[in-house]
């Protein structure tokens, strides 16, 4: 009969820290992210692009959101290579220094007016660094929250991972939000844009404190003492672990939400282009709301998921999501604020949160211990490299101008959701798989009756 002793203290003391450290780190980190991608939408085309043709200009500057995404690959093998061989908690710093920094150092760029073309060519420099930065954060805390986490729940505890990155965006549009509002245009454009990049300093010292009190993951430590880290995990990972890799490809897809809800939605709602003539701090406020509803939903599916499977609410949120993307780009188009918002709350607050409060377990519970942070990180960012440049596409195909905006970038959203919830449904289901056998294809789950009492006995000991 299958037993488990009850978590010591220090246990769970150590899953609530990377709990609270994965939210917090991601937090921080994706508030970095998602600045540059505000401003990419609503202030750089004319700071840093300035063009005789605003539609050329709009599709410059959602092309550097998309740059950043071009560096991902890359980072994913360097750091999730490190991640493997030397922990996921170093990982994890080494990200924040980097994204801290590089953030920072966009507040203090010049504009296109003061030195001409280097300004450009300097803003996607530190987009690339940027990129490299963030491509082992989800998959370096997702894993250390993952191997942490008592079995059971641990769907719940790597949900948080994704909330940070829920609060991540608050925080940023927060932070822009007054500006945008009390402040005169002219100075907004001016120096009041750089304000939000410059608090990264905050990061790099908020990262550095916060990261530091966790301990390296039973899981590593264990493959660590028996000198079964790979010398080369990026390499053994695509060799064993292929077919699931290209399904954490194919889901990541899922990211084209995300673009339509925060990066397009902005820059057809903002730009006078378009014509919508949403004012700038009023459009923030539905991503925020949006998000502020995510992270009530997010541990909740988290926590429903360590029930009935990881599979059932990513297809449901994929399938769901991009269905509601013609209808939330329906209600800008119609210039109708509290349809939007509507819209936002349902596709992004809600339905969405079926995929993206799972995929921090799911992905990492598909690979052993040995490989787990390079396949994740591999294979994730090169399924959000493919969607990063959905915003120049939608700007191309549905420019200033079109006639039918919604219908257009919908079926791509939604025909891009359909994959993803296709190769979820091809993947088999691993919450019933204990930590040592996670990554085998040939695995057995625990029995249903077993695995509900190990779930109770986590949960009473809490």
């Amino acid at each position: 009969m299958t037993t488990s002793p009850a978590l010591s203290s220090k246990g769970k003391s150590q899953s609530s820290k990377a709990a609270a450290s994965g939210w917090i780190g991601s937090a921080l980190e994706y508030y970095d992210f998602f600045i540059y991608a505000t401003a990419a939408s609503l202030v750089f085309p004319q700071i840093f692009f300035p063009s005789e043709n605003p539609r050329a200009a709009i599709i410059a500057s959602l092309a550097t959101y998309g740059v950043g995404y071009i560096a991902r690959p890359i980072g994913a093998f360097v750091l999730g290579h490190w991640g493997d061989t030397h922990g996921r908690k170093n990982v994890l710093i080494l990200c924040m220094f980097l994204m801290g920094f590089s953030t920072l150092l966009v507040g203090l760029l010049p504009t296109y007016a003061q030195v001409g073309i280097l300004a450009p060519i300097l803003l996607v420099i530190l987009r690339l660094v940027q990129g490299f930065a963030v491509a082992g954060e989800i998959s370096g805390a997702s894993s250390m929250v993952l191997e942490h986490a008592p079995f059971g729940r641990r769907g719940f505890f790597a949900s948080f991972t994704l909330q940070g990155v829920q609060a991540g965006q608050i925080l940023a549009a927060a932070v822009f939000l007054p500006l945008a509002h009390f402040m005169p245009e002219e100075s907004f454009n001016s120096w009041g844009w750089r304000i939000p990049f410059l608090l990264s300093f905050l990061v790099i010292v908020a990262g550095w404190i916060i990261r530091r009190e966790v301990d390296e993951t039973p899981a590593f430590q264990k493959a660590e003492a028996k000198h079964a880290t790979p010398k080369s995990p990026v390499v053994e990972a695509i060799r064993t672990s292929w077919p699931d890799m290209i399904r954490v490809i194919c889901m990541a897809l899922m990211n084209t939400i995300p673009v339509v809800a925060t990066v397009f939605g902005a820059a057809y709602a903002v730009q006078a282009a378009y014509g919508i003539g949403f004012h700038k701090d009023v459009y923030l406020w539905i991503p925020v709301m949006g998000n502020i509803l995510a992270c009530a939903v997010i541990p909740v599916i988290g926590n429903l998921s360590d029930k009935i499977g990881r599979r059932p609410p990513i297809i449901i949120g994929a399938l769901g999501s991009g269905l509601l993307a013609f209808g939330y780009l329906y209600a800008i188009s119609i210039h109708s604020v509290p349809l939007a918002v509507l819209m936002s709350l349902l596709m992004w607050g809600v339905v969405y949160q079926g995929y993206n409060a799972v995929f921090p377990s799911f992905y990492p519970e598909l690979f052993p211990t040995r490989t787990r942070v390079s396949s994740m990180a591999i294979s994730q960012n090169i399924g959000t490299t493919i969607t990063a440049m959905l915003p120049a596409l939608f700007a191309t195909v549905a420019p200033p101008g079109s006639t039918n905006v919604p219908m257009i970038v919908g079926s791509i959203a939604f025909a891009i959701t359909v994959i993803a919830a296709a190769a979820c449904w091809s993947a088999r289901e691993t919450y019933r798989v204990r930590m040592e056998d996670l990554g085998n294809p040939n695995a057995v789950p625990v029995p249903v009756d077993d695995y509900d009492r190990l779930r109770n006995q986590a949960l009473a000991n809490r």
